[in-house]
């Protein structure tokens, strides 16, 4: 095994060790450590950026480190190999430096561990064109183009054509969702629940924002947690507004009455 080969696997080792650590916190809705709440990291963690299609984007970088890893092993000092891996290297590359460029100009903060993890795969990339497959040129600009389709698709993607919950917040959808939560409003809900997802799909990227509470985290069947048992829910949706109680599916206009938010039409 070369030099290049065993540089390229320590910071793949690297890369699958950091995105592990991330995916596990966004699954569990922990902060990461050293990330207060209301920080510069946790503003970029709990971004609409930080999940695509509902799952972590750390576990698909997870993802990628892996097929790196595979690709390098299996093909240590192999030139043949390098066109692959220099694809998904700079594909890589290519999401890392849009999501970091999005959470200077867009969130306007930055997070330690995104960071780290993007000097990671630049370094992987640079070390992918060095390892220098017999057609490298070509390899780069193949490499290239399928890194600017992918970046443009989740640009597409961020901008809520396919996915309003993906796209930019709705300002009064935003405003309503915050007044709920300051006020003391509650929605209880249990995730396995197609009326409660409908229930934060209405609020599309603001469904962040509401003051939902998880009554089911064993699964159908299992009992209710504390907080809903306190409250005695028994279907979901279910919304306590200023001392009233209101079940199924709400729309905006009906909880912006029950709350005393003024809708603007």
């Amino acid at each position: 095994m070369s030099p290049l080969d065993i540089a390229l696997l320590v910071l793949v080792a690297a890369g699958i060790l950091l995105t592990s650590y991330l995916t596990y916190v966004a699954w569990f809705e922990d902060h990461p450590a050293f990330c207060a709440e209301g920080s510069g990291c946790d503003l970029v963690q709990a971004s609409r950026w930080s999940t695509l299609l509902g799952v972590p984007m750390a576990f698909y970088g997870w993802l990628t480190y892996i097929v790196l890893a595979n690709m390098i092993w299996n093909g240590r000092s192999k030139s043949s190999s390098g066109k692959p891996l220099l694809i998904v290297a700079v594909s890589g590359f290519a999401i890392s430096a849009y999501l970091t460029i999005v959470s200077v100009v867009e969130i306007e903060a930055t997070c330690p561990y995104c960071l780290a993890s993007f000097a990671i795969i630049t370094t992987i990339m640079v070390l992918s064109i060095l390892r220098r497959p017999s057609d490298w040129i070509t390899s780069v600009k193949e490499a290239t183009v399928i890194a600017l389709l992918i970046v443009g698709v989740l640009h597409v993607h961020y901008s809520g054509l396919f996915d309003a919950a993906a796209g930019p917040e709705d300002p009064q959808l935003q405003a309503l969702a915050i007044h709920l939560a300051d006020t003391g409003a509650k929605f209880y809900g249990a995730y396995w629940c197609p009326r409660c997802q409908e229930q934060k799909a209405v609020f599309e990227a603001s469904a962040i924002r509401l003051p939902y509470v998880e009554c089911s985290s064993g699964g159908r069947g299992s009992a209710l947690t504390k907080a809903c048992a306190a409250e005695k829910i028994k279907s979901y949706p279910t919304w306590t507004i200023k001392g009233q109680r209101y079940t199924g599916l709400q729309n905006p206009r009906s909880l912006a009455a029950s709350s005393g938010f003024t809708w603007k039409d």
